[in-house]
C-alpha cells in the first residue's frame, strides 16, 4: 500500500510541473530580449505584427494626409523635338502612420528609427508626367519618430513630357509641371498637402545648380482636386518648374555672325554698279550665309510643333500649349495655333533679304551695262528718275544732255556733203561759165588737186559724222548710267529701311520677353 501513495502524488504534481517549465521556458527569451540593444528591441517591438497590406489607420474613414516636398537640384536636358524635360530633384515626404508608435522612454529614449522601405506602407504618389525612367539612386531606408511620423527621403531623376514653346528662342522662358497625385486612391483615403510654405518653395535654390545653359525662375506649388468620369475625387499637388534659357551662348554664335554678314551686305552698296564687282560680291555673302547655316543647323533646337523665331522646326503642324510670353508667375497655360516651317522666322528673313538685296543689285547692273547700245533713255523715264526721284531723295537736279536731233545731224552732213562736191579747190564758188580774166590773175590749178581736194573734205566730213554719232552713244551712256545710279540710291534706302526696321521690331520683342 505504501509504495502505491508516492506515486499517485507524483501523478498529481508532474502537470504542476510541466506547467511551471513552459512558464519558464516563455519566460526565459523575454528576459533575454529585455536585455538585449534598444534599436533592435525597437524594431522587433514595431514590426512583429506590422501588417504592411493595408492603410495604418485606426479608423477606415480618416484619410492618410501626405504631405510632400520638392527641390530642384539640376536641369539634365530640354529635348524641344520630344517634349521632354529631364531633372534631378530632392523629393520628401512624410505621413503618420498609427502603427508605428512607441513610447521612448520604454526603449533608451530612442525618438526615431530607420527601417527598411519595403517592411512599411507606402503611398503610391507618382507623377503624371512620367515618359521613362531614370536613373535614380535606391534608397532603402525611411525614418520613422515616435508619434508616428513616417519621413522618406529620396533624389529623383524625373523625366518627363513637357509642352515647350521655343518661338521666343534663345530668350525662352519654359514652364513644365511636375504633378504628384495618387494612382489609386480617392481623397477620401488619401490626401495630399504641402511641406513647406508656398513662398519658400518658390524661390528656393539653395541647392540648384546654377551654371548650366538653364536659369531656375522659380517652382510654383498648386494643389487642386479633380474627378474623372466617376464621382470620385483625387488629390494632386503640382509643382511648375519655370526655367529660362541663358541667351549669350546663341547670341554669340548665332546672332552676331549673322549680323556681320547683313552689315556687309548693306556696305556692298558702295561699289560702284556698272564694274560688275558687285553681283560676285552678294553671291559670295549669299553662299557664304547658307554655308553658316548648315554649320550652325546643329545648335538650333527642333521642333515639331511651332515655328521658333530663330532656329529650325519641322512641317508637320500641331497645336501647341506654352506660356507666350504672360506672367511665369500665374501657373495657367495658353494653347496656340500651329505655325509650319522649317527653319527659323529670323534666319528665313535674313535669306529672304540677302536674296532680295542680290535681285536688286542684278537689276542695276543690267540697267547700265553696254549703255551705248542700248536705246535712248525715253523722255518719261527721264522725267521720273532724273527730276522727280531725284528730288525725292535729295539728290540735286540730274544734268541731262540737250542733244540735236538725229534729222539735223543728217541736214548738216548732207550740206557738208554739198559743200564738198560744189566748192572749188580753193574754196571759192565754182563757175565754168565765168572764167578769170583779170590782169596778174593766177593760171587755174591742175584737175588732179581739184579732185585731191574734194576727196579731202569728203573724208573729214566722215570723221565729223563718226565723231558725233559717239558723242551721242555717250550721251545715250551717260543718261542710263544717271537712271540707274538714281535707282540704285532709291533701292539701297529703301532695303535700308527693311532691314532697320526688322531689327527695331526683333530687338523690341526680345527686350520685351527678356523682361517678362
Amino acid at each position: 500500500m505504501l509504495p502505491r501513495v508516492p506515486q499517485a502524488l507524483l501523478a498529481l504534481l508532474l502537470p504542476v510541473l510541466l506547467t511551471q517549465g513552459e512558464a519558464r521556458r516563455r519566460d526565459c527569451p523575454q528576459a533575454h530580449s529585455t536585455s538585449g540593444p534598444a534599436l533592435q528591441r525597437l524594431s522587433d517591438h514595431l514590426l512583429s505584427n506590422y501588417k504592411k497590406d493595408v492603410r495604418p489607420v485606426r479608423d477606415w474613414r480618416e484619410p492618410t494626409t501626405v504631405s510632400i516636398d520638392v527641390i530642384v537640384y539640376a536641369i539634365l536636358s530640354v529635348d524641344e523635338k520630344n517634349q521632354v524635360l529631364t531633372t534631378y530633384i530632392w523629393y520628401r515626404q512624410y505621413w503618420t502612420d498609427e502603427f508605428l508608435q512607441w513610447n521612448p522612454e520604454d526603449f533608451d529614449n530612442i525618438t526615431k528609427l530607420s527601417i527598411p522601405t519595403d517592411s512599411i506602407w507606402v503611398p503610391d504618389i507618382l507623377i503624371n508626367e512620367f515618359v521613362d525612367v531614370g536613373k535614380s539612386p535606391d534608397i532603402p531606408y525611411v525614418y520613422v519618430r515616435h508619434h508616428g511620423e513616417v519621413q522618406n527621403y529620396k533624389p529623383l531623376q524625373v523625366v518627363t513630357a513637357c509642352s515647350l514653346d521655343i518661338y521666343n528662342f534663345p530668350f525662352d522662358v519654359q514652364n513644365c509641371s511636375l504633378t504628384f497625385t495618387s494612382w489609386l486612391h480617392t481623397i477620401q483615403d488619401i490626401n495630399i498637402s504641402l511641406w513647406r510654405p508656398p513662398e519658400q518653395v518658390q524661390f528656393d535654390k539653395s541647392v540648384f545648380m546654377n551654371q548650366g545653359e538653364w536659369e531656375l525662375l522659380g517652382v510654383l506649388p498648386q494643389f487642386r482636386e479633380f474627378s474623372m468620369e466617376s464621382s470620385d475625387c483625387y488629390a494632386e499637388m503640382k509643382f511648375y518648374v519655370v526655367i529660362r534659357r541663358r541667351p549669350l551662348f546663341y547670341a554669340v554664335s548665332l546672332l552676331l555672325p549673322s549680323i556681320f554678314l547683313m552689315v556687309m551686305d548693306i556696305v556692298g552698296f558702295y561699289l560702284p554698279p556698272e564694274s560688275g564687282e558687285r553681283v560676285s560680291f552678294k553671291i559670295t555673302l549669299l553662299l557664304g550665309y547658307s554655308v553658316f547655316l548648315i554649320i550652325v543647323s546643329d545648335t538650333l533646337p527642333a521642333t515639331a510643333i511651332g515655328t521658333p523665331l530663330i532656329g529650325k522646326a519641322c512641317p508637320w503642324g500641331r497645336a501647341r500649349c506654352g506660356r507666350g510670353a504672360e506672367d511665369w508667375t500665374s501657373p495657367t497655360a495658353v494653347c496656340l495655333p500651329p505655325s509650319p516651317g522649317c527653319t527659323g522666322v529670323y534666319f528665313v528673313v535674313c535669306m529672304a533679304l540677302l536674296v532680295i538685296s542680290l535681285a536688286e543689285t542684278i537689276f542695276i547692273v543690267r540697267l547700265v551695262h553696254k549703255q551705248d547700245l542700248q536705246q535712248p533713255v525715253p523722255a518719261w523715264l527721264r522725267r521720273l528718275v532724273l527730276e522727280k526721284v531725284a528730288l525725292l531723295l535729295c539728290l540735286g537736279e540730274q544734268p541731262t544732255s540737250h542733244r540735236c536731233p538725229a534729222t539735223s545731224q543728217a541736214t548738216k552732213t548732207d550740206e557738208c556733203s554739198d559743200v564738198a562736191k560744189h566748192c572749188g579747190p580753193l574754196g571759192g564758188p565754182r563757175d565754168a561759165d565765168r572764167p578769170l580774166k583779170g590782169r596778174g590773175s593766177p593760171p587755174p590749178p591742175p584737175r588732179e588737186a581739184s579732185l585731191a581736194a574734194r576727196g579731202l573734205l569728203q573724208e573729214l566730213a566722215s570723221i565729223r559724222h563718226f565723231l558725233e554719232k559717239r558723242e551721242e552713244s555717250r550721251e545715250v551712256a551717260r543718261d542710263w548710267l544717271r537712271v540707274g545710279s538714281v535707282l540704285d540710291r532709291l533701292l539701297f534706302r529703301v532695303y535700308l529701311l527693311a532691314v532697320l526696321a526688322y531689327s527695331a521690331t526683333l530687338v523690341t520683342l526680345w527686350s520685351v520677353w527678356q523682361c517678362s
